[in-house]
């Protein structure tokens, strides 16, 4: 048995695809199927139930899985003792983050690299609440995050950005004279929004729920500059971060929404418990100690 077939069973089991699990580990999905299946003869039962759309556990698999997280933790627990009394930092730091804010994350990376170089760093984007989900599941270290005035469950955060979500139009627009628009008034408007999942579409989901309506979601996309684009030719009102809005200015009228005035917050977060390796220690370190960007 190797630790490597137990680290590839915990990803299809989490996963519950051996796509994502390949992808999750970085190994082509034949050698995650052919270890696997070593696993299996070298146990004498089958641990997967390939038989449906996704991957199921077997009784067998649902009694393996403790033990094998369990081993996979000592060896992590192991490293980490090892590496603090040598005082290395090398390994593997994992991030990740949203798409739409204007924190300097490649710059913050590339001096963590130049001062640790020995660290192999990578980075995804995805949508807050999968962000979220993969910090809870060890499988990031830290990510950038849109949240409310909460914080999420099982995590820290260190804000670093407050921003206004403002309305974006095209020139021809109705609303494209206007400085504020109350939320209310947005009811009867075809909105272009960031998918379910993200902390602007958060915010306006919980807003509009407050004013009593639900609101009418035209065009969803994940990428903030596709928003604006479909904005920009008339195709409806663009609910973005400002700093998105303002930086296709050139083709849009930004519009401030208030009553209520929507805010979104950017925040540096990373698992409130569970072990932290050396590296991922001294990455959110550096990150706590990046100012916070307030807009008006």
């Amino acid at each position: 048995m190797e630790l490597r077939q137990l680290e590839y069973f915990l990803a299809v089991a989490e996963e519950a695809s051996f796509t994502r699990a390949a992808e999750r580990v970085r190994v082509a999905q034949p050698g995650v199927s052919a270890q696997i299946r070593r696993l299996e003869r070298e146990l004498g039962a089958e641990l997967l139930d390939r038989s449906g759309r996704t991957v199921r556990l077997t009784e067998a698999g649902e009694a393996v899985l403790p033990y094998a997280r369990a081993a996979l933790a000592a060896v992590a627990g192991a490293r980490l003792a090892v590496e603090e009394l040598t005082g290395l930092l090398r390994g593997r730091v994992a991030v990740g983050t949203v798409t739409a804010h204007g924190v300097d994350l490649p710059g913050l990376l590339a001096a963590f690299h130049r001062d640790h170089p020995g660290v192999e760093i990578t980075l995804t984007t995805a949508t807050t609440d999968r962000l979220l989900d993969d910090l809870r599941g060890g499988r990031l270290d830290a990510a950038i995050v849109s949240i409310g005035e909460d914080t999420p469950p099982g995590v820290e955060i260190h804000v670093v950005e407050e921003q206004p979500i403002v309305a974006a139009v095209a020139p021809g627009h109705e609303l494209a004279g206007r400085e504020v628009v109350p939320l209310a008034e947005l009811r009867g408007h075809a909105l272009i929004c960031l998918p379910p999942g993200t902390g602007v579409r958060a915010r306006l989901d919980e807003a509009c729920a407050a004013c009593g309506f639900a609101p009418r979601i035209a065009f969803e996309a994940a990428d903030p500059g596709m928003l604006a684009r479909l904005a920009a030719h008339g195709l409806g009102v663009a609910v973005l971060p400002r700093v998105v809005a303002e930086a296709h200015a050139d083709r849009l009228c930004v519009v401030r929404i208030d009553p209520p005035a929507l805010r979104g917050r950017l925040a540096f977060a990373w698992r409130a418990s569970g072990p932290v390796s050396p590296a991922a220690r001294a990455l959110i370190a550096r990150a706590r100690a990046v100012p916070v960007h307030s807009a008006a």
